[in-house]
């Protein structure tokens, strides 16, 4: 399974090619690129992408908790292995694609979010931990792309707060 927006490397193509079909899935890693450069912080989640459709099922996973039904993940009943090289993301071609796709995600979890103000606070004083932590993992390599995903992945759970408890 992959988006429209992935693309499998050499060394990930041959893999599957050569793939033991004695598991019931295999997980890939994924690097997802932020206007057409790859992102540390983005470097290297793994995901079940392939698998045998009868003993997977997805899974939401909404990154600011609630129940909506985003950031969906496929999770495999059986044995699951890993494959190399790298599943491409290129999902942000630009920062404008970015504040869309951030817009749009943030308004969804809002709506599956039972809001609280104390959550929302909570929320709101964790986002510097949020960023440094990114920051950490890679982002201040990538320069002001790295910094800007970093700023606004540590802003996400407060906005989908606050989104909310305006609704």
């Amino acid at each position: 399974m992959i988006d429209a927006d992935e693309v499998l490397n050499d060394r990930l193509r041959a893999e599957l090619l050569a793939a033991d079909d004695g598991v019931e899935g295999y997980t890939v890693s994924r690097t997802t690129y932020f206007r057409g450069k790859p992102l540390r912080a983005w470097t290297g989640e793994r995901l079940l992408r392939l698998f045998r459709t009868n003993r997977a099922h997805l899974e939401a996973a909404p990154a600011a908790g609630g129940d909506a039904d985003l950031h969906e993940r496929w999770v495999c009943d059986g044995a699951v292995g890993a494959l190399q090289g790298t599943l491409e993301h290129y999902s942000y071609p630009d920062t404008e694609s970015y504040r869309e796709k951030y817009a749009r995600y943030t308004d969804i979890e809002a709506r599956g979010l039972h809001a609280s103000t104390a959550g929302a606070l909570l929320q709101s004083l964790l986002v510097p931990l949020r960023f440094t932590r990114t920051l950490l993992r890679g982002a201040a390599l990538d320069g002001p792309d790295g910094w800007y995903v970093a700023w606004y992945s540590a802003l996400y759970p407060a906005v989908v707060q606050w989104k909310a408890l305006r609704s």
